[in-house]
């Protein structure tokens, strides 16, 4: 509890005006509304997400003063780990036989994906062979960034390619599930009632489940510790019966207005040239991701009882939290999308070093720096 009570104020004083960037966060912020206010008129999908993320990452590249500090993503990720935790029901232990099927599905998937993407940056874009691993690894940002440093690898190629992956699959993705499912994922798709619409017990419920989240999280030392924590609390208690009460479309709309502006902004501070090549060169590795994707997902739906476009969500590596957002925003089954994403990073966390040091040995002598 010390520790945890260490890093909250830690967080307390990063928000100070001398250490936080305020301005350049309200002209991100800003924009983010901006472009989430054209999305929604222009009715695109998750637009309060792709919106922010467009016109912040369009920033970055111009160079214009903005910047999302880290520092703001625990509070939102602890909102959308409570957020996926709602989408876990009663009925889950029942279904969860039906999930082996694509369970095995997502392993061969990952399997294929690594090999395809490592090959493209290998060969395809002239990465050195441990650049090229650890950025072909479908998941795990900091993950990766960090083995792959320690195997020699370069850092900031890696986070690129990485932030550039999620940034390209979240912008492309909603928009060819919209087309399979033939609804809207536009304003009007909302995940839940209004915030005055929400009962006095379920607003107690939302805001146990957060902050007991993190200090389990914390004491338990689990990795992205206020997004699963919440997660994890919120789900024990909707699958309990304890609650059915689910987040106002409202802080949805704001957990996918933050999550655009940090993901624009993490391009901030590299230079707008290495920005285009890294987008030109990730173009390619998503579209084989995204083309892997969609086989998987189709032919997966032949063997097991779920339709393509859950097991899409599901298999797509584009990110935990935007995935499961898209998830809401169709009132699919958030829990099966949420757990796949989970089990997808922890397998990448836990097996890419060792793989890589079962067939990196002669890479890893071979490799420079690029």
């Amino acid at each position: 509890m010390r520790d945890l009570l260490a890093d909250m104020a830690n967080g307390v004083r990063e928000l100070s005006p001398r250490r936080f960037p305020w301005r350049r966060f309200l002209l991100a912020l800003s924009l983010g509304i901006l472009g989430g206010w054209l999305f929604s008129y222009l009715r695109l999908p998750l637009p309060w997400m792709l919106g922010s993320m467009v016109f912040c990452t369009a920033a970055a590249i111009s160079r214009a003063p903005v910047a999302a500090p880290p520092v703001i993503r625990p509070p939102m990720s602890a909102v959308i780990g409570v957020m996926l935790g709602s989408g876990f029901r009663p009925d889950l232990i029942a279904q969860l036989p039906n999930w082996l099927p694509t369970l095995a599905g997502l392993v061969l998937f990952m399997a294929a994906c690594a090999f395809f993407c490592v090959g493209y940056f290998r060969r395809v874009a002239g990465y050195d062979p441990v650049t090229a691993f650890f950025a072909g690894m479908p998941g795990g940002l900091v993950e990766m960034v960090i083995t792959g440093e320690e195997k020699g690898g370069d850092a900031r190629t890696i986070a690129l390619i990485h932030s550039a992956r999620i940034l390209l699959v979240v912008m492309t993705l909603p928009f060819i599930v919209q087309w399979l499912e033939g609804v809207s994922l536009g304003i009007n798709r909302t995940s839940g009632p209004s915030m005055m619409q929400t009962s006095a017990l379920g607003w107690f419920w939302l805001i146990a489940c957060g902050v007991l989240g993190v200090m389990l999280a914390h004491a338990l030392r689990l990795p992205a510790k206020q997004l699963l924590g919440p997660m994890l609390v919120s789900a024990a208690v909707h699958v309990a019966g304890l609650s059915d009460s689910v987040p106002p479309f409202e802080i949805v709309n704001l957990a996918q207005l933050v999550l655009g502006v940090t993901i624009g902004c993490r391009f901030v501070g590299t230079p707008p040239q290495a920005i285009l090549r890294i987008l030109v060169i990730s173009a390619g590795s998503t579209l084989i991701l995204l083309a892997l994707t969609l086989a998987f997902a189709f032919a997966v739906a032949h063997i097991s009882r779920y339709q393509p476009v859950p097991l899409i969500l599901a298999y797509s590596p584009g990110g935990l939290a935007e995935m499961s957002l898209i998830a809401l925003a169709l009132h699919t089954e958030v829990a099966f999308v949420a757990a796949h994403h989970i089990i997808r990073v922890f397998l990448v966390m836990i097996g890419a070093g060792p793989l890589f040091g079962l067939l990196g040995g002669k890479a890893k002598s071979a490799s420079k720096p690029n």
